[in-house]
């Protein structure tokens, strides 16, 4: 299974590593998208390369989407082609999960409206304007989205992003 994340300058590395590391011991190919093909640096200072420039992936090349958080959104939705390809994924039906700041990416693409999610708590004004029916869990799965609060949350959204992507894709885990 092969699953795209993508993000930019500013993300909050945990936010960014925890998924990356744990889609890596479920045995998932994990391939890094940012605007650009630009390295990605954590607020915190970590780096990882990026795979692919978010214009050059495709959807129908992965089987999910994950969207960390940090100040990394606010870059992620001012590119056309990371939206593009965000709604490419809707579009398919596959897996998407987003955590912190994450869901303000699902926000610039017109995926919230009527979706139950959850978000970093001060985007819970916007989140309900753009039509959303924000919930305080520490994970929300509503559909093909799966959305946290924080850095705190993140066992719960791995467990449920990883139960999503092995469901969908009818896939189970490989024998150690």
């Amino acid at each position: 299974m092969k699953v795209l994340f993508i993000s930019g300058p500013g993300v909050e590395d945990i936010e960014l590593w925890y998924p990356y590391m744990r889609m890596r011991e479920e045995g998932f190919n994990v391939v890094l998208a940012s605007p650009g093909k630009k390295d990605v640096t954590g607020k915190y200072g970590s780096t990882l390369r990026a795979d692919v420039a978010t214009n050059k992936a495709r959807s129908r090349d992965f089987d999910a989407l994950v969207i960390p958080g940090g100040q990394a959104p606010e870059t992620v939705r001012m590119d056309a082609a990371s939206i593009k390809l965000v709604k490419e994924f809707a579009k398919d039906g596959k897996p998407i999960a987003a955590v912190c700041h994450g869901p303000q990416v699902l926000l610039s693409a017109g995926l919230i409206k009527n979706r139950r999610i959850t978000s970093w708590p001060a985007l819970q004004d916007d989140m309900r304007a753009a039509g959303a029916r924000w919930e305080d869990r520490e994970v929300v799965v509503d559909a093909n989205l799966v959305t946290s609060r924080s850095p705190e949350d993140l066992p719960a959204f791995c467990r449920e992003a990883v139960k999503m992507i092995r469901t969908r894709t009818g896939r189970k885990r490989k024998a150690a």
